[in-house]
């Protein structure tokens, strides 16, 4: 009999899996982790690339899914990790449905936000609680706002390859039209208005750097969008396009990170691990990663930035890589998903 055959299954559900956003990227780290741990896991979404599609659990979906539905794509789990689902009230009427199927079984809520943590979702309530239930925040900010809700919460924050791919730095450039000697600053963020795009173009001008901006607009924000690269004063790259986010990294000079709120921000870690200079808004939660020493320079000021390109200083890029593979190192993750389920009690499965 096959290993897949005989190993536990969990499974991991929600709105998308399998793009380029946080949520995603982050529920492939613990898809792997748990195959490390024995598992034989299981993706389901709404939308995106899932071993099993439930259209009512999109964001955009015109309807919730059916229990049913939502029942039989989880059939057989021992169990289930819900990725944001039941975390932030993109759609709620689908968070519903998946607490109710899952309520007495054994789930982790992975929350990578809240819903007071966005302006338009001020007023709602806290996510859905059960004593089956283990909850994990990705910082210890939203551990600490659970718990004042009387929601207790572990902290496992996202981890990174220590050695990620190495990029095509000059073929990258080459292929945006970037000539030699000239700086280039890369925004390695979709476009919404907390990512402050506006900033990051600015700094791109007090660095005199052509400015490339990696993802597309969402929320509305197209229109915004438009108006701030049309008004640029430097060369602007929009889009991704064929390269891989190591070519992006490799490319460029600097990192540009000005977001005002970030659940983590997972560029802090990647710009070390790359070896890139990283300009940033201390966000809350920044100041939370901050703590474990890594030295940015800010977004609001291009000089100390363009000194230290000017004069590059390797120590800099050293010692936050040393941070980057200290801390967050994701060949630690299985142990620690190890203990947390050890911790709830979670012997078998």
């Amino acid at each position: 009999m096959s290993r897949a055959a005989t190993a536990p299954v969990a499974a991991i559900v929600s709105f998308r899996l399998g793009g380029p956003d946080g949520v995603s990227v982050e529920a492939a780290k613990w898809g792997w982790a748990l195959g490390e741990l024995g598992f034989h896991v299981r993706t389901v979404a709404g939308s995106g690339n899932a071993d099993v599609v439930v259209p009512g659990l999109a964001i955009d979906a015109p309807g919730p899914p059916a229990a049913a539905d939502v029942a039989a794509a989880v059939d057989g789990a021992g169990l289930v990790v819900v990725e944001n689902l039941c975390s932030l009230p993109l759609n709620p009427a689908a968070a519903e449905v998946v607490a109710g199927v899952l309520a007495g079984r054994r789930a982790v809520l992975h929350h990578h936000d809240l819903p007071w943590q966005r302006p338009r979702f001020a007023g709602w309530p806290p996510p859905p609680d059960d004593p089956a239930w283990v909850h994990v925040t990705i910082n210890d900010l939203s551990r600490d706002e659970l718990a004042a809700h009387g929601v207790h919460a572990t902290t496992v924050r996202n981890t990174f390859d220590p050695d990620p791919p190495t990029g095509s730095r000059e073929e990258t450039r080459s292929v945006l039209g970037v000539a030699p000697g000239t700086r280039l600053l890369v925004q390695p963020t979709r476009a919404l208005a907390r990512k402050s795009v506006g900033d990051a173009i600015a700094l791109a001008a007090g660095l005199d750097a052509v400015y490339w901006l990696l993802g597309p607009p969402e929320d509305g924000y197209g229109p915004e969008l438009d108006r701030l690269l049309a008004a640029a004063t430097v060369p602007v790259v929009h889009g991704l396009g064929a390269a891989t986010m190591a070519d992006a990294y490799a490319a460029c000079d600097a990192v540009a990170f000005p977001s005002s709120w970030e659940g983590f921000g997972n560029p802090v870690v990647e710009s070390a691990l790359y070896r890139r200079p990283l300009a940033l808004h201390r966000y809350p939660v920044a100041k939370e990663l901050e703590a474990f020493g890594f030295r940015w320079f800010p977004a609001d000021d291009a000089a100390p930035l363009a000194a230290w390109l000017d004069d590059p200083d390797p120590a800099l890029l050293d010692h936050n890589q040393a941070v980057a593979r200290a801390s967050f190192d994701l060949n630690d993750l299985p142990g620690r998903l190890a203990a947390l389920f050890d911790r709830a009690g979670w012997a078998s499965w």
